[in-house]
């Protein structure tokens, strides 16, 4: 039904392509990428099951936009995960929320926002890195039907 081809000849780089069609617009994009951690936390002020110690696994996506170099790379996937990993996720993964994260009631309304200016200063701080990179959106699900966003645009106004 459907056969398998191998490719005849590799491109190579200054003889098939020339490092100038790399670069194949100068529009803004978007990339994105999500992530998971399981962490601990209870809510005050709340009459419900989550005044209790309780747990979840938090699934986080960003949106990063920016425009693309003259490899047209607008940002490394790896470099995301490396700001994840190093900056974000270190206060998240395996912790008791109400404990790592600054004073604030540990809401997914109220988390998503703290994430989305950890990534925002981070590209800030990289910002002659990228071309542009910024976050657009950041969506926290608390569980696999709920979550919160916030949004650059939201962020930056009010």
């Amino acid at each position: 039904m459907y056969g398998f081809r191998i490719v005849d000849k590799l491109q190579k780089i200054d003889k098939d392509i020339k490092r100038d069609q790399l670069k194949y617009h100068q529009k803004r994009v978007l990339v994105s990428k999500e992530f998971t951690f399981d962490s601990a936390h209870h809510l005050h002020c709340y009459e419900g099951k989550c005044k209790n110690l309780h747990g979840h696994t938090y699934k986080v996506i960003f949106g990063i936009s920016g425009f693309v170099d003259d490899r047209g790379l607008m940002i490394d996937f790896g470099d995301i995960k490396e700001i994840w990993k190093k900056e974000i996720e270190i206060f998240l993964d395996h912790k008791y929320l109400n404990e790592t994260l600054p004073p604030m009631n540990t809401t997914a309304e109220n988390m998503v926002v703290w994430i989305y200016e950890k990534m925002a200063e981070s590209l800030q701080n990289r910002k002659d890195q990228y071309i542009g990179a910024r976050v657009e959106f950041v969506r926290l699900y608390e569980t696999p039907t709920s979550y919160a966003e916030a949004r650059r645009e939201w962020m930056e106004v009010e």
